[in-house]
């Protein structure tokens, strides 16, 4: 078979880089294209004829896929150093991938953003469900924060923002390249501003809440917009309520519950800048009187609990990944069994236990399963009220259910 990649890319720093003509012509082995012909926007590298030019080329470049015939696959971003090789990013190989192919991409998901959401406070791109692998790009009013997670998306950074630019006009650009993910791509973290200037935690709304988050430091892109419909929820039912919510964070759930009318709220978690903010947004809401943040490990301050008799009325479970590899799989499980067992057991008869799990390594099923499991531990009936994922800004992609990383059950308890 000839060495068919042989052009190296130019650098990816204007919006004429990529030119389709000149792009490195990389080739499936035969029968390597099934997937991706049936939607999947993901080829690994044992689908590929990994010869020796196409070993040469940098991570992330832009490259022309071929099935095995020669006919052409589509455009996708290349890493011959990791197993998952070519991510897809457009099916036509002529399509040049350059500003005006990411301002059609941004103008679309705004479009759909402003259907779901009055305010522009949202994840504006979800990765491949949103056309654009490896990229998450979050919007809090005129700041937005950037995430790449691939390679390609990495080399392709000056292209992205100056797109963002352009659709949104924004204050200010955050990279928060911080994430475990760019390590399988080789990939040093980074956080930067790129634009603009960023002096405090910025302010977001939500249902009626006034919240901060704290883009340069805070975990992930610095907010979790994929919770806002479980918030709402929990909110619903929270009148009167006595709450508990472990891994508080930055107040997410705490602040949603004192809205929605609960008694008080006990927030637990360990990193002492995001219960700072959640204590400033309690006093911006007015609400400062209602809700305690204190400071502890979540099990440990969860046992404690639960040893001196306390029981709530509403106990929200929602900590950080358990698991972020595979082979992390069974331990996060025995993790979340246990803490459904110290929730469940923190949960007043006829109370309301929502737990969640942020992996998308544990399946749905065996999520499931360990609730159950720690239900039974704790010596507790209980019925499932709703069994929900992410909000709306985070679709889900029809070929690749990694997408649909969060899982959440709602449970009345006896």
């Amino acid at each position: 078979m000839a060495d068919t990649a042989t052009l190296t890319p130019p650098p990816p720093d204007s919006a004429e880089a990529d030119d389709p003509a000149r792009r490195p012509v990389v080739t499936l082995l035969p029968g390597g294209h099934r997937r991706a012909e049936a939607g999947h926007p993901w080829i690994y590298s044992n689908e590929i004829a990994m010869e020796a030019a196409a070993k040469a080329l940098p991570p992330g470049a832009l490259v022309t896929l071929r099935r095995s015939d020669e006919r052409s696959l589509g455009v996708a971003m290349f890493n011959p150093h990791t197993l998952l090789a070519a991510r897809l990013l457009d099916r036509d190989a002529a399509r040049p991938i350059g500003k005006r192919f990411f301002v059609r991409h941004f103008e679309r998901a705004l479009r759909l953003r402003e259907r779901l959401y009055p305010a522009p406070y949202y994840r504006l791109v979800h990765a491949e469900a949103d056309g654009l692998p490896g990229l998450v790009v979050d919007r809090f009013g005129g700041v937005i924060v950037v995430q790449a997670n691939a390679a390609g998306i990495d080399r392709l950074t000056p292209i992205v923002v100056d797109a963002l630019q352009q659709v949104l006009s924004p204050d200010a650009i955050v990279l928060r390249n911080d994430s475990p993910a760019r390590a399988l791509e080789g990939l040093a973290a980074e956080t930067r501003v790129a634009m603009g200037q960023i002096d405090d935690p910025v302010f977001l709304e939500e249902n009626g809440v006034a919240y901060e988050a704290d883009v340069l430091a805070g975990q992930k892109t610095g907010w979790f917009f994929d919770q806002r419909d479980n918030r709402t929820f929990i909110a619903a039912l929270a009148r009167d309520a006595r709450v508990l919510d472990l891994y508080c964070y930055s107040g997410g759930f705490s602040l949603a519950a004192v809205h929605g009318g609960a008694a008080s709220v006990l927030g637990i978690d360990r990193p002492e800048p995001a219960l700072t903010l959640a204590e400033n947004a309690a006093r911006r809401n007015g609400v400062a009187e209602h809700c305690v943040f204190r400071r502890s490990e979540v099990f440990a301050e969860a046992a404690t609990l639960a040893a001196s008799g306390e029981r709530f009325d509403i106990v929200v479970a929602d900590p950080p990944p358990f698991a972020r590899s595979k082979r992390d799989v069974p331990a996060a499980l025995r993790g979340y069994r246990k803490l459904a067992r110290l929730a469940a057991q923190l949960t007043a008869p006829g109370g309301i236990l929502f737990l969640a799990s942020c992996s998308h390594n544990v399946a749905s099923s065996d999520f499931a399963e360990a609730v159950r499991r720690g239900l039974a531990d704790a010596g507790r009936g209980a019925r499932i009220l709703r069994q929900s994922g992410a909000c709306a800004d985070h679709p889900v992609h029809p070929a690749l259910p990694e997408t649909a990383y969060l899982k959440a059950l709602t449970l009345a308890l006896d």
